[in-house]
């Protein structure tokens, strides 16, 4: 018999002996199963234990069939490693091998392919098959095995395709909060490569469908939130009709935050974000329900499994993003079992997802806990055992510590010291033996085992490591058979003791070397702490200052931060402010180098405080111009040579310098292009028309020595489109009319240049009649709180009333100054106050008083039939809409939209032009009723006032904006430097003077002139008056001063005595007497009237105080004749229909003739009754009554109850059929 190759060949011939041969034979070449071995078709149910191949460690028979079933009850799964793995190697394995069934695939194995590696099963059930043929055998294997309860970080879930298969949705118990930031993050596989619609997630409750989903549709990726749909198609890299899922889980990361206006998407280890403004100001609702996959029945379901669905409500940036890993929990869902209401068909375990833990923990031996053991593992001394246990019998890792662990308990029990053993482990380095384990290597058996001793000292006895180890070496003998101690080691361990440094973070006990706190509040971040070995005293340890540097949040993470405090809408006071000027310096000064992105964050921050008053800048101006400074000199130009920074009210530029060049640097910053949101510009040639700039002689680089050099190689310009940081307390002639424009060179101070400096800075408005002074911002001056400074700048002649060119022999912050008589520089700040808290007051009480008058006279049709009330109608009207718009015109400016913004200028600048206006038409009518009594009759006198009195303004403000830019002519403007407030007006000073100073002037020195006749008309007939006294006539004459004072704008001069040290006193009067005049209107010429009066008390009072409807119509005609000049003067009001009047007038209009009777105080002469009848051109019949007799009748107009002096003038519509004048 011979063995060739995989045969067995035998050559016999039949002998008498053949039988025994026979049975020789059998014995030889008949496979069978070795006797002796254990049993090999098993049930496994334990929770953990391990297996062998048939006579493992020796090597495995011929023909074997074996069969492992490892069960676990339901919730549970298995998870098998195989220690040892050796078996007859070949293609696909077809001679001996391993197979293993996981209850969703089989996987067959030979060689040693297979050692090292756990598997887990799918359920709860995993089978085991070995078989073998009939040659060659090998070692086998050894594995172990353990049930593990079912964590979601090991399985993934397979998503519904049909809402009413199953749904998986976050638990009951877990409740989402309301949310204005999010930082969503999950993984997704998709099966297919189809191109079709799906939904990965949603988020809903019963008034919204779509609170939060993300979804595919036909044109793209979107992020539906809140009902507003982001397009994210930009940050996902892939390729058209190309699904960013695939086969392969891969994460996906979400950050949004309602300020912001973008969301962030972080895929493939990129960042990116994208506009998505529709979701400012967005808040997703709370209280909802969140599902995987969709939760509508139009779109279905991703096609794949989710994996690792984590959300938290805060934002992330691209770093945290990049690090984060899988022990950062989600703070509102995470991917755990107590987060989720999951059907089991749609779990499904895998060994390879990217938060999976399947290293299979040794069994625990029986050792003591530090927890049972009280203070003793920080009080006792600790020794560190290093044992080499010689493997003979090869008995598997998980017996071998189990057993040691066994050896040194009972080794140390009974013992006349105090020990506990508690920890042990497996090493492959013998650490000070220097013994290299090689565990691969099948001829060295030797395993290192490491345990902690610790040691309570009682009765002062003292421990030394040798006794210990001698203590060991005695007892090898009571080692398991197999194990045989090789060698020992016993080292005195020492620890630094518990501490809490600083609150927050605890330093557990430990060894010397380095320790690990997660960061308070920013996952994914360590702190730091070494525990060091005393070099004097190696017994000692003790612990080095906490490194919390990975805990400091980034900067542009503050720095965001800040920004949202101070948006759009917040009041900030000035210690706010000031907080947040530290803040800020704190970041400038921690960054070595600032990139743009930190650059504009910061920048931002100071153009938002910039809006807030002048008064809260005060305090921080001073130590926010110095961080600006800095913030310029740290841009970051090692990418660039030249940066940008533009926002609403501040503008950065930042440019590189080459020293030794002679070369003209200019800078010039102007109004935005298309493509640029706030300024445009410019490090070259220039802009045409800049707010500023600033060109530096081609001598400041020349002859630098070589340490300047080193220093000069950037140069910073900083726009100031506000002023307030630069408030000069101790300025009395002069104010600030420029934007500040600065300029530096490096860290350096240039001062004393051979050729000067060219600034050339725009005026906020125009300036005419006032000398401009060039000054710069002296921040050594005034307690360091800066001024003013003219030295070293003069003014050019390039210089004109809408600009300054200021020549400068050094750089800094540089301003235009204006010399003026008299204007907000003489107005201190508590006086601003108080003057615009009487303005809004005044202008409130005015508008609703004038809403009043206007009321009264719409709702009495018999009050509005003359002349006079019509137009004062006009008049209130005018007044009401000038003091609404001008209470709504600090609201509308703070919402900074530009076209709504002019908008309220213009209807500001009309409705003024029109009270103006009307106060005009007031004195016309008076001269025309009063004067020019003989042959004056105006056809649809009426009809042409309002032609005039609406048209005129109408058209002047039409003009202004059809031949000026709008921009140029109306816009916000700020009055008050003292204070900040904007104020939405006209810009151009030329429009200003001509269209209001010089139309009002002409409308009030015709009302003085008519004022004036009217007085004389007056009053030069009331010393005939003998029934009265002269108190009576003085008193009479006052309130006719007072009523036409208010009524014809007169209070308006005001504003042409506001000069030099009598600014204050008449501002005070101007704003008191111009802001009541709809109050004063309202009393003398509606109040105080009679006819008013009595249709108040027949329509709106009750009782005795209400008149009865007939009352003014029981009077006859003859007691009407008997009236006194008083009454007559009454009679000729400016509501006669509803007047004692009324009988006469329609007497005189159904007879064609007027009756008048004189009846005189000095003579009581009377005129009996005169007709002329006269025919007009027109042919109608007309009655002219004398100019002396009408101005005794209106010499009674201001008594008691009488009306005011220009409503006594006839001119009503029922008179005017029968008179023409």
């Amino acid at each position: 018999m011979f063995h060739s190759g995989r045969m067995w060949n035998c050559h016999w011939k039949w002998k008498s002996s053949s039988l025994l041969f026979l049975f020789a034979l059998y014995i030889v070449c008949v496979p069978h199963t070795v006797r002796g071995c254990a049993n090999c078709r098993v049930v496994l149910s334990s929770p953990s234990g391990s297996f062998t191949s048939p006579c493992y460690p020796n090597d495995y028979p011929n023909s074997q069939a074996c069969m492992w079933t490892l069960r676990a009850p339901t919730g549970y799964i298995i998870q098998i490693t195989f220690n040892d793995f050796d078996i007859e190697e070949a293609p696909n394995c077809i001679y001996d091998s391993l197979s293993l069934d996981n209850g969703e695939s089989q996987t067959k194995f030979c060689g040693a392919t297979a050692k090292g590696l756990s598997f887990n099963s799918s359920a709860n059930e995993m089978h085991v098959s070995f078989s073998s043929d009939f040659s060659i055998q090998k070692k086998g294997f050894n594995a172990s095995y353990i049930r593990v309860a079912v964590s979601l970080r090991n399985q993934k879930v397979v998503l519904p395709q049909l809402l009413d298969v199953y749904q998986v949705s976050v638990a009951k118990s877990v409740s989402v909060p309301e949310l204005s930031a999010f930082t969503l993050c999950f993984e997704a596989t998709k099966i297919g490569k189809e191109d079709s619609e799906w939904m990965a997630f949603s988020y809903s409750n019963a008034s919204f469908p779509q609170l939060l989903s993300f979804m595919k549709a036909k044109n793209g990726y979107f992020l539906s939130i809140s009902g507003s749909k982001c397009l994210l198609n930009s940050a996902l890299p892939v390729k058209d009709k190309e699904d960013i899922f695939t086969e392969s889980f891969e994460q996906l990361c979400i950050v949004w935050n309602n300020s912001l206006g973008s969301v962030g998407v972080h895929f493939k280890r990129n960042y990116e974000a994208v506009p998505c403004n529709s979701t400012i100001s967005k808040v997703i609702s709370g209280n909802g329900k969140l599902l995987l996959g969709s939760n509508q029945n139009e779109i279905a379901s991703l096609k794949g499994d989710i994996y690792n669905f984590r959300l938290w409500n805060f934002t992330m940036n691209s770093k945290m993003l990049s690090n984060l890993s899988c022990n950062v929990k989600g703070n509102v869902v995470d991917w755990q079992n107590d987060f989720w209401n999951i059907p089991t068909l749609a779990l499904k375990a895998e060994s390879n997802l990217s938060c999976g833990s399947y290293l299979i923990p040794l069994p625990a031996a029986e050792l003591a806990n530090c927890a049972d053991l009280g203070t003793l593992c920080q009080d006792g001394i600790i020794y560190r055992i290093s044992i080499v246990i010689q493997n003979i019998l090869r008995h598997p890792e998980v017996k071998v510590q189990s057993k040691v662990a066994e050896w040194l308990n009972s080794t140390f029990q009974n013992w006349n010291y105090t020990v506990y053993v508690v920890n042990i482990s497996f090493h492959l380095d013998t650490g000070e033996d220097k013994i290299k384990v090689k565990r691969s290597i099948t001829d060295d058996r030797r395993l290192m085992i490491w345990a902690l001793l610790v040691h309570k000292v009682t009765n002062n006895l003292n421990l030394e490591g040798r006794v210990i180890k001698q203590k060991l070496l005695k007892s090898n003998e009571s080692l398991d058979d197999g194990l045989r101690l090789a060698t020992v080691n016993v080292m005195q361990l020492v620890f630094c003791s518990t501490d809490e440094n600083p609150k927050g973070y605890k330093w557990d006990s430990m060894e010397p070397s380095e320790r690990k706190l997660e960061c308070l509040g920013k996952p994914g971040s360590f702190a730091l702490r070494i525990c060091y070995r005393d070099p004097v005293n190696t017994s000692l340890a003790y612990w080095g200052p906490p490194d919390l540097s990975n805990c400091s949040r980034e900067a542009n993470e503050v720095a965001n931060e800040i920004l949202n405090l101070t948006g759009d809408g917040q009041i900030l006071s000035s210690a706010n402010i000031t907080n947040i000027v530290e803040q800020v310096k704190r970041i400038v000064n921690k960054e070595e180098n600032i990139d743009k992105t930190l650059g504009s964050t910061l920048m931002n921050i100071f153009s938002n405080i910039l809006t807030s008053s002048d008064r809260d800048l005060l305090e921080s101006s001073s130590e926010a111009l110095k961080t600006i400074d800095e913030l310029a000199f740290k841009i970051d130009l090692n990418s660039t040579s030249q940066v940008n920074i533009t926002t609403r009210n501040l503008a950065l530029g930042v440019s590189s310098l080459s020293p030794g060049t002679s070369e003209i640097l200019n800078f010039s910053i102007g109004l935005p292009s298309i493509n640029e949101p706030y300024f445009q510009m410019d490090f070259e040639s220039g802009q045409m028309d800049p707010l500023a700039s600033v060109i530096l002689p081609p001598s400041l680089l020349k002859n630098l020595s070589q340490e300047y050099s080193v220093l000069v190689k950037r140069a910073q310009f900083t726009f100031f489109n506000k002023t307030g940081l630069f408030q000069d307390v101790k300025a009395k002639k002069s104010t600030l009319a420029s934007y500040v424009m600065a300029c530096s060179i490096g860290n350096t101070t240039v001062q004393n240049l051979k050729d000067p400096v060219r600034i050339e800075i725009k005026h906020t408005r125009n300036q005419t009649g006032h000398r401009p002074i060039c000054a710069f911002w002296d921040l050594n001056k005034n307690g360091s709180s800066g001024f003013w400074n003219t030295s070293g700048c003069t003014v050019h002649t390039d210089s004109d009333a809408s600009k300054t060119v200021c020549l400068c022999d050094h750089l800094t912050h540089f301003g235009v100054l204006m010399d003026l008589s008299g204007a907000a520089s003489q107005m201190s700040a508590q006086n601003t106050k108080i003057l615009t808290f009487i303005s809004y007051i005044g202008c409130g009480l005015s508008a609703i008083f004038s809403a009043a008058t206007l009321l009264t006279y719409v709702a009495f049709e018999k009050l509005r039939r003359d002349y006079p009330s019509k137009i004062l109608m006009n008049l209130s009207t005018a007044l009401l809409f000038l003091n609404l718009i001008f209470l709504l015109d600090g609201w509308v400016t703070s919402f900074h939209v530009e076209g709504l913004c002019t908008a309220i200028a213009a209807l500001l600048h009309f409705f003024l032009l029109a009270t103006f206006t009307w106060m005009g038409l007031e004195a016309i009518h008076m001269y025309i009723a009063l004067v020019k009594v003989f042959n004056t009759y105006i056809r649809r006198y009426i009809l042409k006032f309002c032609i005039l009195g609406w048209g005129l303004p109408a058209l002047v403000v039409s003009v202004v904006l059809a031949s000026r830019n709008q921009k140029d002519v109306y816009g916000k403007v700020n009055y008050s430097e003292g204070q900040g407030d904007e104020f939405c007006w006209i810009q151009d000073q030329v429009v200003f003077f001509v269209t209001c100073a010089g139309y009002f002037g002409v409308m009030f020195f015709l009302n003085v002139a008519m004022f004036i006749v009217v007085m004389v008309q007056i009053c030069g007939r009331n010393g005939k008056r003998t029934n009265r006294t002269l108190r009576e006539e003085v008193l009479r004459n006052l309130r006719s001063v007072v009523s036409l004072t208010f009524l014809l704008g007169m209070t308006w001069g005001f504003a042409f005595l506001g000069w030099g040290p009598l600014n204050v006193p008449f501002m005070y009067l101007f704003s008191i007497f111009n802001s009541l005049q709809g109050l004063f209107i309202f009393i003398f010429h509606c109040a105080m009237k009679e006819n008013v009066q009595k249709q108040w008390r027949r329509h709106l009072c009750c009782g005795r105080f209400r008149l009865a409807d007939n009352s003014d119509w029981s009077k006859t005609a003859t007691n009407i004749i008997k009236k006194s000049s008083d009454n007559l003067g009454k009679s000729l009001s400016s509501s006669s229909i509803g007047s004692n009047s009324t009988y006469l007038t329609s007497k005189s209009k159904s007879s064609s003739t007027a009756y008048c009777k004189r009846n005189s105080h000095t003579d009581n002469a009377s005129m009996d009754k005169s007709s002329s009848k006269l025919t007009h051109a027109d042919g109608e019949q007309t009655s002219i009554i004398p100019v002396h007799q009408v101005i005794d009748k209106v010499k009674g107009y201001c008594n008691a109850h009488s009306d005011n002096f220009y409503k006594n003038i006839i001119m009503s519509d029922t008179f005017c059929h029968s008179t023409k004048f």
